[in-house]
């Protein structure tokens, strides 16, 4: 790419999810230089083979990246993929995704395909957070079920709810319920603005009321992940807050934004290989009998290499088996990465 000094720095950031993969590559400045959405559709590596390649063709050919961050569900797999120096919990990566862009801020609402979580800040300090895996009734894919089964896409959904003036009550404590409501109230008659507009008061009442239950919700409060693109969640919860909810024009790729901004201080001097993604690349799953734990043992190995291992709670766990050559930035054998790291 010629001379370093005519080269631009970057960081790449992953933010690998159930439902959706993320990825930037941003700037020293701050810039985002490149940026893709995507679904992971069941399978990690591909959607970041995937995503890999959208990246790299959106970048100028003096792009030189640096460091490697990941977080998502499926970080550890693929940061041992990409050799991340930087495998951050979604906590961790949202919060300074969303501090870099809105330093005052003190809540974060965050909605995404599977699962939701709230996180509270004072200044760049999370002081608490919750996470909802359990009840998808305040998640995306719920809104996405209902949008399909009403004809409708996620978009239009938002932009109808916005039409009503009267929203359905619709029972928000689970999607069963909220699904035999929603049939019931059109059988009743009520229009299908007020029935969208309901369903989006429901996911924020649920949100509410299990994930932000007990917290202390204070503006500025940013709102992020997928659903934050949806017009119609976002009134209805700045109708139950009394408040503006602030969205950023990249609210669904902050987790990848700030996977990339952790992963400096990690950079190498090597550049990263986008071809990096199309290694063959395999993993193997086994049971340590080192204790009564009896932990679920992935090892993940390239061109036949075993490079990284995770899922061991305590040093027993190596299995007798070759240590890595690398750690990837992963958690190694060991004690698994905790969800309570500083910003």
């Amino acid at each position: 790419m010629g001379d370093d000094a005519m080269n631009t720095t970057a960081s790449l950031g992953v933010d690998i999810g159930s439902v959706s993969t993320k990825g930037v590559v941003l700037g020293e400045d701050g810039q985002l230089l490149a940026a893709q959405y995507l679904y992971t559709q069941g399978d990690p590596l591909e959607a970041a083979r995937e995503l890999l390649r959208s990246l790299c063709g959106q970048l100028s050919s003096g792009t030189v990246v640096r460091s490697v961050g990941t977080t998502g569900s499926a970080r550890k797999l693929v940061g041992a993929m990409l050799g991340a120096g930087a495998v951050k919990n979604e906590i961790t990566a949202h919060a300074v995704g969303a501090l870099s862009r809105r330093p005052g801020l003190r809540t974060i609402l965050e909605i995404g395909g599977q699962d939701s979580k709230i996180i509270l800040t004072d200044g760049k300090v999370v002081t608490d957070y919750a996470m909802n895996t359990l009840c998808a009734a305040g998640t995306g894919a719920f809104l996405s079920s209902q949008a399909e089964r009403m004809g409708l896409s996620v978009e239009e959904l938002g932009k109808a709810a916005l039409r009503s003036q009267s929203p359905a009550k619709i029972a928000a404590r689970c999607t069963v319920f909220a699904e035999s409501d929603l049939v019931h109230k059109a059988q009743a008659g009520h229009s299908k603005d007020d029935l969208l507009a309901g369903l989006c008061r429901a996911v924020v009442l649920n949100y509410l009321s299990n994930v932000g239950k007990g917290k202390r919700i204070r503006p500025p409060i940013v709102f992020q992940g997928g659903v934050s693109k949806n017009k119609g969640v976002i009134r209805a919860f700045e109708a139950e807050l009394g408040c503006e909810i602030h969205v950023d024009t990249d609210s669904h790729l902050m987790g990848a934004l700030g996977a990339a901004i952790l992963s400096r201080g990690t950079e190498s001097c090597k550049p990263f290989d986008f071809a990096a993604g199309e290694i063959p690349c395999s993993t193997k799953v086994s049971h340590c009998a080192g204790c009564a734990n009896n932990c679920e043992i992935v090892s993940f190995y390239q061109n036949g290499n075993l490079l990284d291992r995770w899922g061991t709670k305590c040093e027993k766990g190596s299995g007798g088996e070759p240590q890595p050559l690398r750690a990837g930035g992963s958690t190694k054998t060991g004690n698994l990465e905790t969800d309570t790291e500083a910003v």
